[in-house]
């Protein structure tokens, strides 16, 4: 008989829990080959040789073997007025010299470069002969056929000014092919210069004095209008002074007076001592008649009678308004004048002691030896430009073949 026995279950052994580990892969490139020229490369370095070496070699023999000397004249000048005082102050030797307005010395920088400017240089030294000398130069000299336009571009590049505005002074270089030309060019400048600040103070005094000559031309116009009236008044009435005439016919009434009263007391005289039909009565009636009718015809041309016989006929008194309106007007027409007359001389003698004037501090220089062209600095802003250009383009190359 078999027995069987039960076992307990055996428990399982405790294991230490497994930690599972992660690796991470790292790539490692491949060692890097020695660079080698490829083809881009030798591309590039030819490209470099063609935009940058090639053309920075042809302006430098260009440079030094083509192209001619330039000259240099330099001419400095300013503007200034010269203003002098009243007589009281020139007895005493006093000048005062001032600065030009600073619109003259504007004006004159823009005239220099102007196209009128250059016409008148090239008419006066045929600037196109001058500028156009060196035939071994085409490149910095002008074309014999150039236009006034270029010219005008080429007088710019030969004739470079320098202006402060604060202190007003000019200096002019002028470059050319010799240093004869140079100082000729700069020479006719200066004069033509002057002769612009001439016209300036001409054209200034003309203005200046315009105003007062038509006040003064005014003014004699209206005294010659006054004199003209007062003379055809005088030969219309003949009378010269109504004035003078009134007084002798006042005189006259007052004679008339007196004669009136003396008339009439001897008339009462002889009424006392005789009859009404005495011949001395009627003649002394007679005479007083008279004297009165004088008296009245007197007055009625002194204009007091209040009674005229002919309408038309004029009085003293009208005569005498008509002759002091006249006169007024002759006087104040008088003292306009002197007025305009004096102002008009004030205003000459103000422009003519107000002068411009061009004081050269630098005459044209002549010199010894040619500054221009400048060939080193040109030659190194080529080869910079050209330089920079090339690296643009390679950069930008390269960028557009990386984002492929």
């Amino acid at each position: 008989m078999t027995t069987t026995t039960n076992k307990a279950p055996s428990k399982p052994k405790a294991t230490k829990p497994q930690v599972r580990t992660k690796f991470r892969v790292i790539e490692v490139a491949p060692i890097a080959t020695p660079a080698q020229f490829r083809l881009r490369h030798w591309i590039v370095l030819l490209s470099f040789f063609v935009c940058v070496v090639g053309p920075a070699t042809a302006a430098g023999w260009y440079l030094y073997q083509r192209a001619a000397d330039q000259y240099s004249s330099n001419v400095g000048f300013a503007v200034r007025r010269e203003e002098a005082g009243s007589p009281l102050d020139l007895l005493g030797g006093i000048t005062n010299i001032s600065n030009a307005s600073s619109s003259d010395t504007d004006i004159l920088y823009e005239f220099i470069q102007s196209q009128e400017m250059v016409r008148e240089m090239d008419d006066l030294l045929d600037l196109r002969t001058l500028f156009s000398r060196p035939s071994s130069d085409p490149m910095l000299s002008l074309d014999p056929n150039a236009s006034i336009e270029d010219l005008v571009d080429f007088w710019k590049r030969m004739v470079r000014i320098f202006y402060n505005p604060g202190t007003g002074l000019i200096e002019v270089e002028v470059r050319a092919f010799s240093a004869k030309d140079a100082q000729l060019i700069a020479q006719a400048l200066f004069d033509r210069s002057s002769q612009m600040i001439n016209e300036l103070s001409s054209i200034a005094r003309k203005d200046v004095t315009l105003y007062a000559k038509e006040e003064l031309a005014l003014a004699i116009s209206r005294l010659k209008q006054a004199r003209a009236a007062l003379t055809s008044f005088r030969n219309e009435t003949r009378i010269v002074d109504p004035t003078a005439d009134i007084q002798g016919q006042m005189g006259l009434l007052n004679s008339l007076q007196a004669q009136l009263a003396e008339a009439l007391i001897e008339l009462d005289l002889i009424i006392g001592t005789t009859r009404d039909s005495d011949p001395r009565v009627t003649q002394a009636r007679r005479r007083i008649e008279v004297i009165e009718t004088r008296i009245e015809e007197e007055r009625r041309k002194l204009g007091v009678s209040g009674t005229t016989d002919n309408a038309n006929s004029a009085v003293f008194a009208d005569l005498v308004g008509q002759f002091e309106s006249l006169r007024v007007d002759l006087e104040f027409a008088e003292q306009a004048y002197v007025a305009a007359l004096s102002a008009h001389d004030s205003t000459l003698s103000e422009a003519r002691r107000k002068s411009r004037y061009l004081a050269a501090y630098l005459e044209p220089t002549l010199a010894e030896t040619p500054r221009y062209p400048q060939r080193e600095m040109i030659l190194a802003i080529v080869g910079f430009v050209l330089f920079a250009c090339w690296t643009i383009i390679v950069l930008t190359y390269y960028s557009l073949r990386d984002r492929r």
